[in-house]
Formats: structure tokens, sequence, C-alpha cells
């Protein structure tokens, strides 16, 4: 029995994802942002949780992935795709279909994580989790704030440009060789954690300050972050 566990924790993953998209294509970036958030949840815990039951299996980590390409992949996609219709779909119908490219990267980036034995205590490219909570984080802003929306209104085909143009850095990044450190800790002590501990607690700083908008600069942190370690190292 226990050997289900796993596999129902990121089946819930999935199902966020799915409802995440429904909530998109209905253009509610709040829903959307939540079940991403949700399914990111679930994504933690089916690795723990096989860990700690020594279930792990290949059928696990290939649901995994299937998983994590409709919950970080597909639903950010379309909720850009979403926020692009209302910018520039009247002038342009065709162009917020780019949007998927997204979603695209994202399953190349997990078919080439599954492949890539690097990866065990750290990322190469920046995971499909952190790069889906910064776009559904950058669309609740851009549909909650007055001033963003007035300025996407004003200057449609500037602003449709900027977003396609931050979506296709981050599909670079996704598949990029730039190591990315993991919140993965082999003790709790601050000496050889320090910068995990230093994130974490910036992340939380960001949050209160900015509420669920934070997300969008914590992955840019992070993504900072790694690089300066990268450089050092």
């Amino acid at each position: 029995m226990r050997k289900h566990i796993p596999n129902t924790i990121t089946c819930c993953n999935l199902i966020c994802g799915c409802i995440a998209v429904s909530f998109a294509f209905h253009h509610d970036c709040w829903g959307c942002f939540m079940f991403i958030i949700l399914g990111a949840v679930f994504d933690f815990f089916d690795g723990f949780t096989a860990r700690l039951l020594r279930v792990s299996s290949p059928i696990g980590k290939e649901l995994d992935s299937l998983a994590d390409c409709i919950t970080f992949g597909f639903a950010p996609a379309t909720l850009l795709f979403s926020l692009l219709q209302r910018v520039i779909g009247q002038q342009y119908p065709l162009l917020p279909y780019i949007a998927f490219v997204l979603a695209a990267f994202s399953a190349l980036r997990l078919a080439k994580f599954n492949l890539d034995e690097r990866q065990a205590l750290g990322f190469i490219g920046l995971p499909t989790p952190a790069c889906a909570l910064f776009w559904a984080s950058c669309c609740v802003w851009c549909n909650d704030s007055a001033a963003v929306s007035q300025f996407l209104a004003a200057h449609s085909e500037a602003s449709a440009a900027l977003l396609i143009a931050l979506m296709l850095l981050s599909c670079w990044m996704l598949v990029s060789e730039i190591p990315m450190f993991a919140l993965k800790f082999k003790h709790y002590a601050w000496q050889g954690n320090a910068l995990k501990y230093s994130f974490v607690l910036l992340s939380a700083l960001l949050l209160v300050l900015l509420g669920w908008g934070g997300f969008a600069p914590i992955v840019v942190l992070y993504v900072i972050l790694s690089v300066l370690t990268c450089r050092k190292k």
C-alpha cells in the first residue's frame, strides 16, 4: 500500500496543474497562481515521501515529470497566453500562441533533467517550478496593478515584445548549463548552508514586503545568487 502513496501525491500535483490551466483559460490569474503553488507543495512532498518510505520507482520518476510538465509548463504558458491575448490579441490574434513555446522548453528541461546525472545535489539550468512561479507571479502582478495595467494598455506592442523577450530568456535558462543550488540539506548547521539559509530568509522578507507578487523577485534573486556562486567556484 505504501508504495502507492508518493504516486498518489504526484497525481495530486497533476490535478492541480489541470485546474490551474482551467483557471488560466478563464483569465483567472489568482486561481491559476494558487493551484500552481499547491502543485509545487505536492511536488515537494512526493519526492520527500518516496525517500522517507524508500519506495522510489522508475514509474514514479516518469509520472513526476509528466505532472511537472502540466503544472509548471503548460499552466504558466497558458497564463502567459491569456495575458498576451489581453495585451496584443486584438491587433495580432496569432501572436499570443507563442506563449506555448514555454511549455515546450519546460518539457525539454524535464526530459534533460531525467537523463542528467549531474543534478543529484543541485540543478543545471532553471528548475521548472521556479520558472512557473516567476510567470504566475508576473501575470498576477500585471493583472492586479492598476499602473501596470494602464502601461500595458497604452504600450501594447512594446509590452508584448518585452513579455516575449522575457519568455525566450526563460526558455533559454530552462535548458542552459548554468549550475543552480538546490534547497537540499546534508546537515542543518550554518557552515556549508549559509547560501541556502540566506536565500530562505531573504525570500521570506520579500514575501512579507511584496505579498504573493514577491515570488517573481525571489526567482530573480535565486538566479543571481546561483550565478554568483558559480563564478566564485
